[in-house]
């Protein structure tokens, strides 16, 4: 019984990831680790590597674009993997390709988003950036493994109830494990998430995503 009621509470609010641990994900790989393991995973996936001076990158295409990747770290364990475009686009294709990107995240049914951020047809990119210094950015987030949160809203739970009076849950206990699921889905889903660019170069445009890991991320341990 109690395991029927959990789930139940779960589909609500997330989906099941195939990945070790609930982190953001690549390609199905988890953003963890040491670089010199993603860097491999990644070379398994296709990616070629290279180095540019000393910048050291991997080249590939991914969802259709010739792009370069980047493996962002902090105390030597990954936590980020920025997705740039390898060729530069005008004005109204970085527009094109931006809506585009925003279209398909919003229609993939691993990410959940707070807002929309389609650009108008009427949008100046050029003039706001050069002149307001305008960002133009879209942030989804992945969502949360369902083995994981059933597992915390178990935890919260035995801190209150025995195993017994789990297995024979009452309203009252649904309803607290309903809240707790919110509470927990919506505190995890925000350590995973995925965001996207527009970047100018001399007048041409491209596009930068970033898969973020916001366990592994800086918070000023080392001030």
């Amino acid at each position: 019984m109690k395991r029927l009621i959990i789930s139940s509470v779960m589909a609500l609010f997330c989906i099941a990831i195939y990945a070790q641990k609930d982190v953001t994900t690549f390609l199905g790989i988890p953003i963890d680790g040491f670089k010199s393991e993603m860097k491999q995973k990644l070379i398994a996936k296709g990616y070629s590597p290279k180095k540019f001076g000393n910048n050291e990158f991997l080249e590939g295409e991914f969802n259709g674009v010739d792009v370069r990747l980047y493996i962002g770290t902090n105390n030597n364990k990954v936590y980020r993997i920025m997705v740039c475009d390898a060729n530069t686009r005008s004005e109204a294709d970085i527009k094109t390709r931006f809506n585009r990107l925003v279209s398909q995240f919003e229609n993939n049914k691993r990410y959940v988003s707070l807002e929309d951020y389609t650009l108008s047809e009427d949008e100046d990119i050029s003039y706001e950036m050069a002149v307001h210094d305008k960002k133009y950015e879209a942030i989804f987030y992945q969502k949360v493994d369902t083995l994981f949160i059933k597992e915390r809203v178990r935890n919260e739970l035995l801190k209150t109830y025995s195993e017994e009076q789990l297995e024979n849950s009452t309203e009252k206990i649904t309803k607290e494990a309903t809240n707790i699921a919110m509470r927990i889905s919506m505190d995890l889903i925000f350590k995973k998430p995925v965001w996207f660019r527009i970047c100018e170069n001399y007048g041409e445009y491209y596009i930068t995503i970033f898969y973020d890991n916001e366990y592994n991320h800086a918070d000023g341990e080392d001030l």
